[in-house]
């Protein structure tokens, strides 16, 4: 993690895969807001500009920093700086070329005609697809440099500058609708901002229990364990690195799946030999959530009170060990973290997620966080390294504030009981029917409306259900998944049949964007 590419982020859709492809490169990458001071891009290794969805005309736009564009590195070399659509067009004009609104607007794929095969585009072949998405176009490049490719619409779709390691792309090379977008960010990462390739889960490992050591030093940890893939890991990987300076607490807010109080300790006590004390405050949760309809007011209160109950726990541990554990871990991963902090600072703010909100600001942990830096799938990977069983590792993602979420409008234990009950069906026959590992995530989710049914000779109105089950990489984008019909009518049919106070269950055919996958 020595070499870093940092991509500044101008509000586009793909940056988080922008992210990912250099990371697949060997070379980690950080996403920072365009506004990030140039101080500290000084010590990377280059920088991308990312795409956006406003012309560099609007008011309000992001400016790109002109001081990006004379960089040095540590070294005293020129900054290497390659701008992706909007961060293209930004560049561009700061140097003096020209955007315009295109004569013919280009979304979607699009051949690539290659005019200089060397540098960026080196291996790219003749006749490749790449992904358009844009209204302006650069028509006049800057002084100093020179178009590399083109395609049918755009006379500018690759630059470079002949006098510094500054290259500016049209199309968008992190997506996979570009035949050899993976290639060209490679060849930015390696060949022209000289990195090599470091960045794996071992180098990952090896370096975070060195640096989780040097932090921690002979002081105790505790860490919320869920039970899921990110606080599994993150309990491997501190247990690796510190052993019995680590206990777990796992705390029942009243919010967990079916049968998970039980599976989690059970799992836990087999498999990891780690200190785990379980505590059941679920009457405390619940008592506090009642009436509460905001899923922001939901997420706060659940996380003050997990601090709480932390910190009940903590004197527990204290007296058993004879000191004040010091830090507080999470599993917090890099999209929480994206999603949780606007990149752009005047942009909204999607949701606050529990890891890194509803702590209050004056608490006594330290926070650690030995995965913020990590997606999801980098994270199993991770898992695998330290040897968690597949079940564990293959587990679908599940929100920390649990079924708060799921449950739509005020929490009530009743709701909570449904909920549980239908969502075991859907997960059950998933498992049953091989589909499970085919879908990144899948859930119930119980709506606040009610619908009029017939069963029998008797009329009902009760609760609807609605299903949801998503296909993706890393959750940060995310396509409805197309379940067999013959399926969801079965899983259907026992919901209704099987779960009292429920009548009706609808199928979520929302990707993400625009939809967020889990519905609060």
């Amino acid at each position: 993690m020595g070499e870093r590419i940092c991509i500044l982020d101008f509000g586009a859709q793909y940056t988080q895969l922008i992210a990912r492809r250099v990371r697949e490169a060997g070379v980690y990458a950080e996403i920072r807001p365009f506004s990030t001071d140039v101080a500290h891009l000084r010590a990377m290794a280059g920088i991308i500009l990312s795409g956006g969805p406003c012309s560099i005309y609007d008011e309000g736009a992001p400016r790109l920093d002109p001081a990006v564009l004379s960089l040095t590195r540590a070294d005293g070399r020129p900054m290497p700086v390659l701008g992706i659509c909007y961060g293209l067009q930004a560049m561009a004009h700061l140097e003096g070329g020209t955007v315009a609104a295109a004569d013919h607007r280009e979304f979607g794929r699009t051949v690539l005609i290659v005019d200089q095969e060397s540098g960026l585009l080196a291996g790219v072949p003749a006749g490749s697809h790449v992904w358009m998405s844009h209204g302006d176009a650069l028509t006049t490049v800057p002084p100093g440099y020179e178009v590399l490719a083109h395609t049918a619409n755009a006379p500018v779709a690759a630059v470079r500058s002949r006098a510094l390691p500054h290259y500016g792309v049209q199309f968008h090379p992190e997506v996979v609708h570009t035949d050899h977008g993976a290639l060209i960010l490679q060849n930015f990462a390696h060949h022209i901002c000289g990195c090599s390739k470091r960045w794996s889960s071992a180098s990952f490992v090896e370096q975070k229990t060195r640096e989780i050591r040097e932090m921690v030093g002979d002081e105790q940890v505790i860490l919320g364990l869920s039970g899921g893939v990110d606080s599994s890991v993150a309990a491997a990987l501190l247990h690796q690195a510190i052993g019995d300076q680590l206990t777990c607490i796992f705390v029942n807010n009243g919010l967990l799946r079916k049968g998970e109080w039980e599976s989690v300790q059970q799992t836990f006590r087999d498999h990891f030999k780690i200190r785990l004390q379980a505590i059941d405050a679920s009457s405390r949760f619940l008592e506090r959530l009642r009436g509460v309809a905001d899923p922001e007011r939901k997420r706060v209160i659940i996380g003050n009170t997990f601090v709480e109950v932390f910190d009940e726990a903590t004197e527990a541990i204290a007296d058993a060990l004879g000191r004040t554990p010091r830090f507080l871990a999470q599993g917090t991963l890099y999209p929480d973290v994206i999603e949780s902090v606007s990149v752009q600072g005047p942009s909204a703010t999607i949701k606050t997620h529990h890891n890194v909100g509803g702590l209050p600001d004056k608490h006594r942990f330290t926070i650690l966080e030995p995965l913020c830096e990590l997606f999801k799938d980098e994270v199993r990977s991770i898992g695998r390294l330290l040897g968690l069983d597949a079940a564990i590792l293959g587990r679908h993602p599940f929100p920390g504030p649990g079924l708060a979420v799921r449950v739509l409008g005020p929490v009530e234990a009743s709701y909570l009981a449904l909920l549980r009950e239908a969502d075991a069906i859907f997960i059950e026959e998933l498992h049953r029917h091989g589909l499970y590992d085919q879908v990144w995530q899948a859930f119930a989710v119980l709506l606040p409306v009610q619908s009029v049914g017939v069963m029998g000779d008797m009329r009902t109105y009760e609760n609807v259900c609605a299903l949801r089950a998503v296909t993706s990489l890393d959750g940060m984008t995310a396509d409805w998944a197309r379940l067999p019909h013959a399926f969801l009518s079965h899983v259907s049919s026992r919901i209704v049949n099987e779960v009292r106070g429920i009548n009706r269950v609808a199928y979520d055919i929302s990707s993400k964007p625009p939809a967020t996958i889990e519905w609060e």
